[in-house]
């Protein structure tokens, strides 16, 4: 008899989980929607807790705010600690809604934002390719391609639209990332007179190493739709271009990987014929190989985000 009730609780925490999961994607696009609306920003231009009648008065482009609805998103993104929620007996009663350390991400004004990204990879080009993975799986070939008939990368040089949604959502992530790197790696890029950032996207990353290191010439290095829409950065040059074809000639190659088959094939390729100095999560040590006579030996506490890995490759 006991046997069974465990069985049967077993059962019914199973099928908690499959309802869980299957509503999963609630969390994303009520986050979605804040970012959207520029929720954060409305309260952080306030400069303090407001109140959701204060939202909606500030939502642009609003002609007929459903201030119910809107509730009832943001009761799921203060669960969620996205948003703080306070009773204020001093205004009339009405609920306060307040910045978390999380919502401060999403600020769109922000240096440091993760809204581009947000916004790109819950758009339904990005999230579509995720339905096609049992198509996958039967025939083989990328999700992506499945979903809209053309790879990424060629997608992205025939729609304008994605290629700008992309290429910010890119930027504001590599922003992040070279602000520790440029931090931390203080001495990293003295030697370097000339350095190529390859697959730089808008040249975000490439720009803030030359402005931290003036004395460097950078180049930006993408396909030519990438590089047509970026802006310009003093020391800074773009070149369009397909890696695999040919790189710009510099002192350096600078280039990041957060797929773990690009990693491990870069890696592979790399270690056999150039120099290269490599960082990842956990290290404190920036590993060095090196086919020159002169070996390269860096340290340093630089950490990086979750599956980055940075590569600097020295001739």
């Amino acid at each position: 008899m006991e046997a069974k009730e465990e069985e049967a609780k077993a059962m019914q925490r199973g099928q908690a989980d499959i309802w869980k999961y299957m509503f999963s994607f609630v969390d994303s696009m009520a986050l979605r929607c804040a970012v959207e609306l520029r929720i954060a920003d409305i309260i952080h231009s306030h400069g303090g807790p407001i109140t959701l009648s204060q939202i909606v008065s500030n939502i642009p482009d609003s002609t007929s705010p459903d201030i119910n609805c809107l509730a009832r998103i943001m009761r799921l993104l203060v669960r969620r600690n996205i948003f703080t929620a306070q009773h204020d007996q001093s205004d009339g009663g009405e609920t306060l809604y307040g910045l978390t350390h999380s919502s401060k991400w999403i600020l769109h004004d922000s240096d440091l934002t993760l809204a581009p990204i947000f916004v790109a990879g819950t758009h339904p080009w990005l999230m579509s390719p995720w339905h096609c993975f049992s198509q996958c799986v039967k025939e083989g070939g990328t999700a992506f391609k499945k979903a809209h008939g053309r790879e990424i990368w060629d997608f992205g040089s025939r729609n304008s639209e994605f290629n700008k949604l992309f290429n910010d959502g890119m930027e504001c992530t590599s922003r992040i990332l070279m602000r520790t790197i440029v931090s931390e790696y203080k001495d990293g890029f003295d030697r370097v007179g000339s350095l190529v950032d390859v697959g730089g996207g808008t040249g975000a990353t490439i720009s803030q190493i030359v402005e931290s290191y003036p004395h460097i010439k950078g180049i930006n290095f993408d396909l030519p739709h990438v590089t047509v829409t970026a802006p310009s950065y003093p020391g800074v040059s773009h070149v369009g271009g397909d890696m695999f074809q040919g790189v710009p000639s510099a002192d350096a190659l600078f280039l990041k990987a957060s797929s773990i088959l690009t990693i491990r094939l870069l890696f592979i390729y790399l270690v056999l014929f150039f120099g290269l100095i490599f960082v990842n999560q956990n290290s404190t040590l920036l590993s060095t190989f090196s086919k020159s006579e002169e070996v390269i030996h860096v340290t340093t506490n630089l950490k990086v985000a979750v599956g980055i890995i940075i590569i600097i490759i020295f001739f």
